[in-house]
């Protein structure tokens, strides 16, 4: 069988669009215009008919082999806020910060954490009413994803007032307490658009009323560190202002191809093994009859039109392509972002080559969580854990680049 993806010298479509963050649509235009030639027999895309785009010079002259090697100059302090199950802080970790407090409400992630780093400072608890004041230790970097709940304001420009009652107003306060020398926040893509960008207008104000000055944001997509899935993420970086002028902050580099689910699930160059069995969901027999008929990497689309009608009921007159539903993924790519759960409709995760959502270490190891990362809680629990976690590879490129940062500082 043909690997297009062993040395990425070849893209598929599907793969090439993440990259590019183009529609599949505007590739095909552009080969049906003689833009991009497809290999003749493959339908995959050679590196050298895209090479003249950005991104694909990114992956080529890959930084990444390079940023592993940056140390830190002395011991760096971490606090972490919305910790989840680990992802984060895993990362950050692997890049060289010192966790010395980490703040979850949930019970079940706060035994995660505590199973997994006994020697971790884990405080359960809403974080409205913890008090910040107990950390007398000076903080080189203050994390956290914070949940992104509906803002509203009255508009009356009052800053730092204007976000109580909302998580971030949470996390500014403990900026506001902590005086870190670096902050990092990371959110879901859409905040930069939420309400018309008035709430990360808000955001960005309160950040500068705090005194520190806010690096551009950037949404980072983690096929690019080293994760074989589609997932995007807003980061928010902030260096305390009085430290500015001694630093400069460089986005980490991506890596230098894009891993698949052959890459998670298989023996190779991000595990030691192939996935080992694990709890998981199953379909009920009538879903399970209908998904057999699905082929990797389609959805319901490329049902017989008889079961189409079966499976989507009333959304078949619907419009939209709704291709989330029915959908099965694909061994060659990397998986869609994954949800709380592998089995919502409309959100389908069926694994590639067996007709079954996906089981929970599969789910780690697409968030790239190491194997002797032990999850605790239902089943249900540990989908909706990792499903919310930041993946770890991903967090661990983005903490070498505060590493490097934080080495600038006197």
């Amino acid at each position: 069988m043909f690997d297009a993806n062993q040395h990425q010298d070849y893209f598929s479509l599907t793969t090439l669009a993440d990259i590019l963050s183009l529609s599949k649509a505007t590739l095909k235009l552009r080969v049906s215009k003689g833009e991009i030639h497809l290999h003749p027999t493959t339908g995959l895309i050679h590196r050298r008919e895209v090479q003249h785009y950005a991104e694909i010079q990114s992956l080529i002259n890959s930084s990444w082999d390079e940023e592993l090697t940056i140390k830190p100059n002395r011991s760096y302090s971490l606090v972490e806020l919305f910790a989840g199950a680990g992802g984060l802080a895993l990362g950050m970790e692997q890049a060289g910060f010192r966790s010395i407090f980490l703040n979850e409400i949930n019970t079940h992630a706060c035994n995660t954490l505590r199973h997994n780093r006994p020697n971790w400072n884990v405080v359960k608890g809403d974080i409205a009413k913890i008090n910040f004041s107990s950390i007398s230790e000076e903080i080189d970097l203050l994390t956290g994803g914070f949940p992104c709940q509906a803002f509203s304001y009255a508009g009356k420009s009052l800053g730092f007032e204007d976000l109580r009652g909302t998580l971030f107003f949470e996390m500014a306060r403990a900026i506001k307490e902590l005086q870190p020398r670096v902050f990092m926040a990371e959110n879901v893509r859409a905040l930069l658009t939420h309400d018309n960008g008035k709430t990360l207008k808000v955001i960005m104000e309160v950040i500068n009323e705090l005194g520190y000055k806010l690096i551009e944001p950037k949404v980072l997509k983690a096929i690019f560190y080293k994760t074989p899935q589609k997932r995007e993420r807003l980061i928010l970086v902030g260096v305390r202002k009085d430290l500015t002028h001694k630093t400069t902050f460089q986005w980490p580099s991506p890596y230098k191809r894009v891993m698949t689910l052959k890459d998670a699930f298989c023996k190779g160059e991000l595990f030691d093994t192939d996935v080992q069995e694990s709890p998981g969901q199953t379909y009920p027999k009538c879903k399970r009859e209908i998904m057999e008929y699905v082929p990797q990497g389609g959805y319901w689309k490329d049902l017989p039109d008889s079961l189409q009608r079966k499976y989507m009921q009333r959304s078949y007159f619907l419009g939209g392509g709704k291709t989330g539903m029915a959908r099965r993924l694909s061994m060659d790519e990397p998986s869609l972002t994954l949800t709380t759960s592998p089995a919502q409709k409309q959100t389908e995760r069926c694994h590639p080559l067996k007709t079954r959502p996906l089981q929970t270490r599969e789910y780690a190891r697409i968030q790239t969580f190491p194997d002797n990362w032990e999850f605790i809680g239902t089943t249900t629990e540990i989908y909706r854990q990792i499903g919310n976690a930041v993946p770890v590879n991903m967090a661990a490129a983005l903490g070498r680049s505060l590493i490097r940062l934080l080495n600038q500082l006197p």
